[in-house]
């Protein structure tokens, strides 16, 4: 990690960390539009338990990394809440074809 000398050279690695950070959610998204198709309802694009098991990893390297589990939790929550929309409508515009 780079150590800065102003804030502005602080605002403009953050700057360039979250970009970062959303091409990494549309590669994500991109899986998931892919899952879509290996997928055979609406049931299992839910998957809770998966989703559990997601959670629970990502809380346990957040505390590895000196992070809010809380925080990764709940970004985590309202990111997989969305993509799995995304998914369904994947899912159901596979099965219209």
């Amino acid at each position: 990690m780079k150590t800065c000398n102003s804030l502005a050279e602080v605002r403009e690695e953050i700057d360039k960390l979250d970009d970062q950070i959303v091409e990494l959610i549309a590669k994500r998204n991109n899986y998931i539009k892919q899952a879509a198709r290996f997928k055979e309802s609406v049931e299992e694009v839910k998957a809770p338990e998966r989703i559990d098991a997601v959670i629970q990893r990502l809380r346990h390297k957040a505390l590895e990394l000196d992070l809010s589990p809380n925080l990764i939790a709940d970004l985590y929550t309202n990111m997989i809440d969305e993509m799995v929309e995304t998914e369904i409508a994947e899912l159901r515009n596979a099965k219209d074809l």
